[in-house]
């Protein structure tokens, strides 16, 4: 059985494309430090409990086995914190990458999955966003993310390091059957922090930003189920094994909702009315984020399952109400 390791498998996503990846029949060691992800979220593969800051820790965990490949989940993710501590950015995103690439080298791994993010496209030219567009990223968060594809298409020119950088708008959902979802702290992300406030865990949701250039005044964003982003990552690594090129490819589904279409069908789905409060627009959000995934769809065969915005909700609510 080829093996395959997963930094950060024990978080959010990285935890639902653990699950994937068993299902496929992968056999999966997850390396995180369990700052932000949850022990039981790596059930059923082997976990190793490190930092990637640590370059021993990386070479070691490559060692215990032969690898087939590498996908790349562990960074910080926080666009906000991220202005406010751009050194904390630049020194973990950046340091953690280098390491883990330099790890795979020195083992003779070269297919790496990335886990990047539609912030590197900033304020876009074209809307829905193609993989074309310029790179012009707004915050340190989606920098670091930009500098890493840089970093990653240098590598495959000059070592033969082949990659795949996923660029996802909007993660959002949880596992249809029940057992992992979006547990962040502090939570940060729109919907479960809507959810949040339908349940009383929360005095209120926070809307940052009612004057954005949108129909609304709410910012639009394009909404992706976490485990259609799992099945992203199996196929690009198909993709890869199979003798396929190194490519950047978004994730998400061609439509945006405002931040009011969110809370009307939240509403909708939970029954119960969410307290809001409007706030100033946070630095670094910029109006609308919508992707094209004509070039996932056709070049990984991609489909998606679950993201339509009230599976969305119906998942996360699930999921929310269980944690009660």
């Amino acid at each position: 059985m080829k093996s395959v390791l997963v930094t950060g498998g024990a978080g959010y996503i990285g935890s639902h494309t653990v699950k994937e990846l068993r299902r496929k029949g992968w056999s999966v060691v997850v390396f995180d430090n369990l700052s932000s992800g949850r022990r039981e979220f790596a059930a059923g593969a082997e976990l190793v409990v490190g930092d990637l800051r640590d370059p021993e820790a990386v070479r070691a965990v490559l060692a215990r086995r032969p690898f087939a490949a590498v996908l790349h989940f562990a960074s910080l993710i926080q666009v906000g914190e991220s202005y406010a501590d751009p050194r904390k950015y630049y020194e973990h995103n950046l340091t953690t990458s280098l390491n883990l690439l330099g790890a795979m080298l020195d083992a003779g791994v070269k297919t790496f999955i990335f886990s990047s993010t539609a912030a590197v496209y900033g304020v876009p030219e074209i809307i829905p966003i193609p993989e074309e567009n310029p790179l012009r990223p707004f915050n340190p968060y989606g920098r670091t993310k930009a500098m890493v594809e840089s970093i990653l298409r240098d590598y495959d020119r000059a070592f033969g390091l082949r990659f795949v950088s996923l660029r996802y708008f909007n993660a959002s959902g949880a596992d249809p059957d029940g057992g992992l979802g979006e547990c962040h702290d502090p939570e940060t992300h729109l919907i479960p922090n809507i959810l949040l406030a339908a349940l009383g865990r929360r005095p209120a949701l926070d809307v940052f930003g009612t004057d954005f250039p949108t129909p609304d005044g709410t910012a639009v964003r394009d909404y992706i189920h976490v485990s259609d982003l799992a099945s992203a990552h199996v196929l690009a690594l198909d993709h890869l094994l199979s003798g396929g090129t190194s490519e950047a490819i978004n994730l998400g589904t061609n439509r945006g909702y405002s931040v009011r279409e969110v809370l009307t069908k939240a509403e909708a789905v939970t029954g119960l009315r969410v307290p809001r409060v409007d706030k100033p627009r946070r630095e670094g959000d910029v109006p609308v984020l919508m992707a094209s995934s004509a070039k996932a769809e056709k070049l990984l065969g991609w489909t998606r399952r679950w993201s339509d915005l009230d599976a969305i909700l119906a998942t996360a609510w699930a999921w929310h109400r269980k944690l009660l």
